[in-house]
């Protein structure tokens, strides 16, 4: 014999329910955030990497960085092409996402040391740099969202904070270390 205030369903949990996980909002706007932010970084490593894009190419970027105070600007040229070009597309489609946005806040830290001092407003101020390196901060921090390459990787599967914590302090190590270099 039941009771007649017997409940048939199962107890709830924080976790059920229609609330259960972020919003689909937040998973769409973590991927628009990822393509905007990773496909404009692979573009601009394409201009150090290939020249495209009216880019100065490795050489017109080797020349840079030995401009500015960096040694060694053909090795550097080559390392931030790179990392611009791949961290970039791997931010697009959510693919080792705290890595990837390791690697663009690390080159978009030193891009932002190199201008600062010339105002905050473009086109010599630090307003894009600055906005990258949040961008990437934030994308790091968060994960990319069920939207992403990293769904299918076990341990990224379910990003973590220590994950995006881990990364943001290896940019800033690794950042800080270039920088160092510098003359």
């Amino acid at each position: 014999m039941t009771s007649p205030h017997a409940t048939t369903t199962a107890p709830h949990s924080p976790g059920d329910g229609p609330f259960a996980g972020p919003p689909l909002g937040t998973d769409v706007g973590l991927l628009v955030l990822r393509l905007a932010l990773g496909l404009t970084m692979a573009a601009h490593g394409a201009q150090k990497l290939f020249g495209w894009f009216d880019g100065g190419g490795l050489d017109g970027t080797g020349q840079f960085f030995t401009s500015v105070g960096y040694p060694a600007g053909d090795a550097m040229a080559v390392v931030a092409a790179l990392t611009e070009t791949f961290g970039g597309l791997a931010l697009a489609v959510g693919l080792l996402t705290p890595l990837a946005g390791a690697a663009v806040l690390g080159t978009m830290l030193n891009a932002l040391a190199v201008k600062w001092g010339d105002g905050f407003f473009a086109p010599t101020g630090v307003e894009y740099e600055l906005l990258l390196v949040a961008g990437a901060a934030a994308l790091t921090l968060t994960g990319p969202g069920r939207y992403a390459a990293d769904a299918f990787v076990p341990v990224l599967r379910h990003h973590r904070l220590t994950h995006g914590a881990g990364a943001v302090l290896l940019a800033l190590v690794t950042a800080g270390a270039v920088l160092l270099l510098r003359d």
